[in-house]
């Protein structure tokens, strides 16, 4: 496993297992595959509604809870100062644990401010290690980071070799935040596993198509957090860190970028409000 140091000088690895739209009762064991294969990175949310299972599996893991880095996101329906600490609490409690590695606010939506001012106190007190944001675009990472007393150590965003976000993480460079990637695999739009280019050069390290995308993304400085629910995918994930891409091939990978999401375009008014919509129900595991 390969880390990255933070903004804050924590570590974090920059492979994790994401669990999105995986439900409870397979969310559980799920996660308890993936910290057997070598996972230490677990990624959920609060909207996920699957935050116990992943407490669950934690918990039943022989792994020890120090050397798990555990993140967690904000709903929408959960911000604002007072709501988030309640949210938190709420987590902490689903989690089965008394302190989180990363906490992200999940959109760039409702009173986000309010948000990552509980957010902010939580890391001051030490119940937080990490805190960011996601799905903020320029705009709006530059607003919260320049106003803000803690600089926002993480902006996980979709990414993928189609959506590179390259002006992105320009600016999150220039603010030293750390770009994390939901949907790294572009959930397979473009036939990405059996792409020509990817596929080519996987054959010269005798990886997959899959795994080149996630080793360019990391030596871009990219945290990826694949989601899968088959254990030889999520070993194959796993596999990542025994080859090296040369600057040649980086170039090349480079050249993927068409600026085109493929799904979720969060500057189309029309997501915007079915997020919105989504934000004004109440999404939390019971």
């Amino acid at each position: 496993m390969e880390y990255i140091r933070l903004n804050n000088g924590v570590k974090m690895p920059m492979l994790g297992y994401g669990v999105y739209q995986i439900e409870e009762k397979e969310c559980e064991q799920c996660v308890s595959k993936a910290l057997e294969v070598g996972y230490r990175l677990i990624d959920t949310a609060q909207a996920y509604l699957n935050e116990q299972a992943v407490g669950q599996a934690i918990a039943q893991s022989a792994v020890a809870r120090e050397d798990i880095f555990l993140t967690t996101k904000v709903w929408v329906s959960n911000a604002g100062y007072e709501k988030t600490k309640l949210s938190l609490e709420k987590s902490l409690e689903n989690l089965q644990t008394d302190y989180l590695d990363l906490v992200l606010i999940h959109q760039a939506l409702n009173d986000y401010y309010g948000t990552y001012q509980a957010l902010t106190e939580y890391y001051q007190q030490g119940k937080i290690r990490v805190i960011g944001v996601s799905n903020f675009y320029s705009d709006r990472l530059v607003d919260l980071a320049e106003f803000s007393t803690v600089t926002p150590a993480i902006n996980q965003v979709k990414l993928h070799p189609f959506y590179q976000q390259k002006e992105l993480r320009k600016i999150m460079t220039e603010y030293d935040i750390t770009p994390e990637a939901w949907s790294p695999l572009a959930e397979g739009k473009n036939d990405l596993f059996n792409h020509k280019l990817l596929s080519t050069i996987g054959q010269k390290y005798h990886k997959t198509a899959a795994q080149v995308t996630l080793r360019y993304l990391t030596q871009l400085g990219v945290v990826v957090i694949p989601k899968t629910v088959h254990p030889e995918r999520m070993v194959e994930n796993f596999s990542i860190f025994d080859f090296q891409l040369t600057e040649i091939e980086l170039e090349q990978l480079a050249q993927l970028d068409n600026h085109q999401t493929l799904f979720m375009d969060h500057h189309n008014p029309e997501v915007v409000k079915e997020l919105t919509k989504l934000g004004k129900v109440e999404t939390m595991d019971k």
